[in-house]
């Protein structure tokens, strides 16, 4: 699709950025610069390409009209998955998916949408609608595989069985002729199916049962234990000795943890796995932590808001350092060694749904203030790599803070999605230390950090610096001491208005451009637009 040719990966030549950037140079030179110092000949933690994760509720047209139109549909599709969305994810290399929620999860039951004859049941979760079940396990498993993805299934703790979660597994996972494996074959794939991560449950504090912490963690040793993976690349035993780990290519089981900081599941999920028998394992535990600018019940608007909600959905997001640090001390008590991972499978920001739009659909615009947020939540999961595994943003296509937004045949990709493209050099990267004072920016009654940085080492060997401008009003001169550097060039992402966004009459309006510093003695210089999101290859 045209709209993808967004340059080329990072380090494209540049040269028209000096036109471009004439004004704010100018205007940077009135500020103190922000000296960032670049440990450019160390290495820490590796930024798991799955921080970068997806997430596909059936919510709203997130699945029907997003993902999947039917194999008769006249857009164009591959067996129903449709072609566009498609190109769009790959460009972005999705790392893995999770399926099927989110709340939906803790009411889906597998066979429901398995096989010729689906059921028609009320999506009680989202909006009230005829949830067909047309797009059901090998639906999904086929989006996944053309998506070169890997997969996250939810199962179904709050109104689901250990023997429907156990069925489900065996179904999907073994290469046995049993009963359950005859019915995959009938559907059609003969073969064993590969799950990288299990979701035990979600959400349980709330929407999956309102479960205390306590039942909860009795609840998860039976669905750890029972889901088993029988697939032979994947486990070497079944059940394996001391755990399903004893496979390179385990599946990953994350148990539900945290809600923005606001819950003890956490300290019992973790109290627990300290003192566990041989017979259950975890592998991860999940954070979930909204960006809410105002209150749950008035969040904000979408679009057509000024600085005022600008400075208080970055504030917001903000707290997500905080929920960090909390639930990793907790796990340090219990894992030192930093066994278990932390994975955030659902974030992002949350305002109202757009004016006229069924509200249980979520429905929102996405703007330049996402494409910021976005990437300062990135950076921090970036810099605490060490115990983040994962991180899934709510939600990939026409929910929340999504990737891409279509109707009908119309497709367009979001300030946030271009974020997502930019940082692909940073998935399996290397963290590379940086250091530097923020500065504020203020606006009203609150002050911010007015910059943010990292920098990677990524696969290819070449050193990548991500810069952000969060200040919604001045440029930002940015020096970066880089010893032996050549030259940076890359991409900025900015716009007019901190509300700017794409739209299906422009869906080009923001979009990222050249961008390039100077270079003299091995300090890089750059000359950072108000509001904007920079990332460049140093050679």
């Amino acid at each position: 699709m045209k709209m993808l040719n967004m340059g080329g990966r990072i380090g494209a030549a540049a040269t028209a950025m000096a036109l471009i950037l004439q004004p704010v140079a100018a205007a940077a030179q009135q500020a103190a610069p922000v000296r960032i110092d670049v440990q450019a000949n160390r290495t820490g933690a590796t930024i798991e390409p799955d921080i970068f994760g997806q997430f596909a509720e059936h919510l709203g047209t997130g699945i029907y009209g997003g993902v999947w139109v039917g194999k008769d549909s006249p857009i164009p599709n591959v067996r129903g998955i449709r072609t566009d969305v498609l190109q769009a994810l790959k460009a972005i290399k999705v790392p893995n998916v999770r399926w099927p929620g989110g709340c939906f999860a803790d009411e889906y039951h597998w066979r429901e949408g398995i096989g010729p004859k689906r059921v028609e049941r009320v999506n009680a979760s989202w909006g009230g609608v005829i949830e067909p079940n047309t797009f059901g396990t090998h639906e999904f498993m086929d989006f996944v595989d053309q998506l070169g993805a890997e997969t996250f299934l939810s199962v179904n703790v709050g109104s689901g069985t250990v023997q429907e979660a156990a069925d489900w597994m065996e179904y999907l996972t073994t290469d046995k002729p049993t009963t359950l494996q005859k019915e995959r074959a009938a559907n059609g794939h003969p073969a064993p199916y590969k799950i990288k991560y299990l979701g035990l449950g979600n959400e349980n504090w709330g929407c999956g049962g309102a479960m205390s912490n306590d039942h909860y963690v009795e609840e998860m040793k039976q669905f750890a234990h029972y889901s088993r993976n029988l697939n032979p690349d994947q486990n070497h035993a079944v059940p394996p000795v001391g755990g399903a780990q004893s496979h390179p290519n385990a599946m990953k089981r994350v148990a539900v943890g945290w809600d923005s900081g606001n819950s003890d599941y956490t300290e019992s999920v973790m109290k627990a796995w300290k003192s566990k028998v041989w017979s259950w394992d975890i592998e991860g535990v999940s954070l979930h932590g909204y960006t809410i600018p105002n209150n749950w019940e008035k969040k904000g608007p979408s679009v057509g808001f000024g600085e005022d909600e600008y400075a208080k959905g970055i504030k917001a997001t903000l707290a997500m350092k905080e929920w960090i640090a909390k639930q990793s001390a907790i796990m340090d008590r219990y894992d030192p060694e930093k066994k278990l991972g932390l994975y955030v499978d659902e974030w992002g920001i949350w305002v109202d749904p757009n004016p006229g739009s069924n509200p249980g659909f979520l429905q929102q615009q996405n703007t330049l203030r996402d494409a910021v947020i976005a990437a300062l939540n990135l950076n921090i999961f970036a810099r605490n790599a060490d115990r983040v595994r994962g991180t899934n943003i709510a939600q990939m296509v026409n929910v929340l803070q999504a990737m891409i937004l279509t109707d009908g045949p119309k497709m367009l990709l979001t300030p946030t999605y271009h974020v997502y493209h930019m940082y692909v050099p940073f998935q399996g990267a290397k963290v590379v230390p940086v250091s530097f004072e923020a500065g504020t920016y203020t606006h009203g009654g609150i002050t911010l950090p007015r910059v943010d940085a990292i920098a990677a080492r990524g696969t290819d060997g070449k050193l990548y610096l991500s810069l952000t401008n969060v200040d919604a009003n001045k440029p930002a001169r940015i020096t970066a001491a880089v010893p032996g550097a050549r030259r940076a060039t890359g991409q900025v992402l900015t716009g007019p208005a901190v509300d700017t966004h794409n739209s299906f009459d422009n869906p080009n309006r923001i979009a990222p451009k050249p961008f390039s510093g100077r270079v003299s003695g091995g300090q890089l210089t750059f000359d950072l637009p108000a509001k904007s999101v920079a990332v460049v290859e140093v050679q």
